[in-house]
């Protein structure tokens, strides 16, 4: 046999191996996408400052862990006002942190937490209190807006979330509520 002959014989055979091997392997699985984020029941009861305080700032949530984002909303808020529980829940922190004020609160049948700052704690950790309680009051300094403001954050383990969508859509809405006439019955 020539040597042409038996190269191509062996390169039939290796190729033959390989694709029978090919065919018997099965492919790795596909990795699995994780599973979507548990959604947020809109649990809260109350604003933690006023009634519908302004939004200075929105949640901007971080492309990664470390990347830049807002994790949180900031409301504006006069100094000494009352910061109120959105819901019900156990205190799990109130002290300082790097010179500000904070409280966190885990709240009742879920797995999430919320914190306000820059906040002077009226409770401790451990205190249990109801949607609309006060935690706190807003700090004069520790602010990092403009104006005095709370900084209000939701998160589920390790993993920030907007805190707006713990508010059902009637505490979300704008403006006032207006009372239309009734067709058919007669103004005053």
């Amino acid at each position: 046999m020539d040597l042409k002959r038996c190269a191509a014989l062996l390169l039939g055979l290796l190729i033959t191996a390989v694709a029978s091997f090919a065919r018997a392997a099965p492919a790795p699985p596909a990795p699995a996408a994780p599973p979507p984020p548990a959604p947020v029941p809109a649990i809260g009861r109350s604003w933690p400052v006023g009634t519908r305080p302004a939004v200075l700032r929105g949640w901007e949530p971080p492309a990664t862990v470390y990347a830049r984002g807002h994790r949180g909303v900031d409301l504006a808020a006069p100094a000494g006002s009352p910061v109120r529980a959105v819901t019900g829940g156990r205190v799990s922190f109130a002290g300082r942190v790097a010179g500000r004020g904070v409280v966190s609160v885990e709240l009742t049948d879920t797995d999430l937490r919320t914190t306000y700052e820059p906040v002077t704690a009226s409770v401790r950790k451990g205190d249990e209190v109801a949607a609309g309680e006060p935690v706190g009051t807003v700090e004069a300094t520790g602010s990092h807006c403009a104006a005095t403001c709370v900084h209000w954050g939701l998160l589920r383990g390790e993993a920030y979330l907007d805190p707006l969508s713990l508010l059902p859509p009637w505490l979300l809405r704008r403006g006032p509520s207006r009372l239309l006439p009734v067709l058919g019955v007669p103004l005053p």
